[in-house]
């Protein structure tokens, strides 16, 4: 076999490798934004708080980037307003809509990139 066949071989299992890994990535972080857990905050946390629902579209369009932030700095409590019990935090935080991103005394509403990483602190 050939050095170029060799080459050609590895960069092939590379590509399919990585379009998988990507592919089950997807769909794990697909899986996180459906869950529906009762989040309980601290008292005097420092975290950003995302309030977002599952359903809803402009959520589902930064979530991934808003997760894959908190993977490395893990500062992000995600509160996905579909879990009933969840809701009380429309009245405490004065919600009026999602995606809501939350940060001592900085608040985003929105979809706006350049927003979100001055919220998230990128």
């Amino acid at each position: 076999m050939t050095l170029i066949k060799r080459v050609g071989k590895a960069l092939a299992v590379i590509v399919v490798v990585l379009a998988v890994s990507g592919f089950a990535g997807h769909q794990y972080v697909n899986h996180v934004e459906k869950q529906r857990s009762i989040v309980t905050l601290a008292k005097h946390s420092d975290k950003v708080l995302f309030f977002y629902r599952d359903d809803c579209p402009d959520c589902q369009s930064i979530f991934h980037q808003i997760y894959w932030h908190n993977v490395i700095s893990h500062n992000i409590v995600f509160i996905n307003m579909n879990q009933p019990q969840n809701r009380h935090y429309i009245q405490k935080y004065q919600l009026t809509s999602v995606p809501t991103l939350i940060h001592g005394k900085q608040r985003y509403s929105g979809t706006n990139q350049q927003k979100i990483k001055q919220i998230v602190g990128d």
